[in-house]
């Protein structure tokens, strides 16, 4: 940015492309790295944490960007694809500076900091953190709308004291339109401390969401700091296998005491997934597909596809039954692709369409079984009953997928996508030298 260009608030800058001096999309910024500094002095701007295709973060000096606004970053094109780890002596100004209450230095009155500012220094490279937006008043419901105002980096104090009731509600306003499982990518590379903040600031369902993309360990990380009601209600807003893996992580008391806080429709669920062997369809089903009587038509299931609620395995099929409608049902008597459902008139009963040709699968079915069922008949959901003939629930693909891939998968890069080309060196391709070493050419950046 040449000398006199308008200040760039970070809070932009979250989630904005960054480019190659070509055009091509090196990554999304998600974080910036700053060192602060004794005696007021503004922080020193030292670069970006860049999430490329694969999600793996890596630092982007200050130093090798030529443009920063608040749509995009352009970059020399000279990368290095190591990946971050945040060093003692460094602050992420999204993750830690947001929401800190600091302290006006003339008056002593506190403040919270919504937004800070950067601007780079006349004739150099060098980029400082020179101006913060700051709310007076804690935050609080009686608070929110209180005064806001912009003050240089010395008119407050208190950023290098560690806070323990930070708030989190403008860091997760520069990610709310971020998909659970990116939101969850972000979580995971926060400290712990941040990451329980953030969690108690995101409302049930979307927390719900969040977990069920992070790895065991923040779950019960995660679940562990919540109130046990609250903690509880979030469980309820969980896939209900998702819910059931993470309760089994837990200790038997901790497990139990949940499950009383739990609506008992939602406990029996529950516990009747933790009673099966993991890895069986029983263990990886969800109790709730889409249950239709005979006597239903084409157009009552076609309205319950359209649950935005539903996941789109879950939409693909529905399944027909005698009542009760609820799992564990009455008779099972088939199931009615959704490509069916389009072909049929609405008035159509779907107990006259149904097929009954596909023998579901039975809840001792172990993962070699369930994924060979998928793929034998092109499925991305499968029925599972019982002895008696009941349908228990269905198994999606993407629960088959997470028991196929390594307990670590949701803390890997990202497989299969195409990487974007950096200078330096060529992009990873399956099988060459690059690829075995783990990792991308490296280029240094005199951090």
């Amino acid at each position: 940015m040449p000398a006199g260009a308008p200040r760039v608030f970070v809070s932009h800058l979250a989630g904005v492309p960054v480019f190659d001096p070509n055009g091509d999309q090196v990554g999304r910024v998600r974080d910036l790295v700053a060192m602060l500094r004794l005696g007021g002095r503004p922080p020193r701007l030292l670069g970006l944490v860049v999430e490329v295709v694969t999600r793996r973060r890596i630092f982007l000096p200050m130093t090798r960007v030529t443009s920063v606004e608040s749509g995009q970053v352009i970059t020399t094109g000279v990368v290095n694809m190591r990946r971050f780890q945040q060093r003692p002596t460094e602050t992420l100004v999204l993750g830690e500076l947001l929401d800190r209450t600091v302290r006006m230095v003339e008056t002593g009155e506190e403040v919270t900091v919504l937004d800070v500012a950067m601007a780079q220094l006349p004739a150099r490279r060098d980029w400082q953190i020179d101006k913060v937006f700051v709310r007076r008043g804690r935050s609080g419901a009686l608070r929110r709308r209180g005064e806001t105002l912009t003050v240089d980096w010395s008119a407050v104090t208190g950023f290098s004291l560690e806070e323990q009731g930070q708030g989190a509600e403008n860091l997760l306003a520069t990610f709310e339109q971020l998909r659970p499982a990116d939101l969850a990518n972000v979580l995971h590379h926060l400290s712990e401390k941040r990451r329980g903040e953030v969690a108690a600031a995101l409302d049930d369902e979307r927390l719900a969401d969040v977990l069920e993309e992070l790895p065991d360990d923040d779950q019960v990380e995660i679940l562990g700091k919540l109130q046990e009601e609250r903690a509880a209600d979030v469980l309820e807003a969980m896939a209900p296998d998702d819910a059931a893996d993470l309760l089994s992580e837990l200790p038997e008391e901790d497990k139990e005491r949940l499950l009383a806080l739990m609506r008992p429709r939602d406990a029996a669920d529950m516990r009747r997934l933790m009673s099966y062997e993991e890895g069986s369809a029983g263990g990886l089903m969800t109790p709730d597909p889409i249950v239709l009587r005979p006597d239903a038509t084409v157009a009552d299931a076609l309205a319950r596809v359209r649950n935005r609620d539903l996941t789109p395995a879950l939409a693909a099929q529905v399944y027909v039954c005698r009542p009760p409608d609820e799992t564990p049902t009455g008779r099972y008597l088939g199931l009615v692709h959704f490509q069916r459902l389009l072909r049929e008139p609405p008035y159509t009963l779907v107990g006259s369409v149904v097929d009954t040709d596909l023998q579901p699968l039975r809840p001792e079915a172990l993962l070699p079984g369930v994924t060979s069922y998928l793929a034998t008949y092109n499925l991305v959901t499968a029925p599972v009953v019982d002895e008696s003939g009941s349908l228990l629930g269905a198994v999606t693909v993407d629960d088959v997928l997470d028991h196929l891939l390594p307990p670590d998968w949701r803390e890997r890069e990202l497989y299969g996508m195409a990487a974007p080309t950096v200078s330096g060196g060529p992009p990873t391709v399956p099988g060459s030298r690059h690829a075995a070493r783990g990792g991308w050419p490296e280029v240094p950046d005199g951090r």
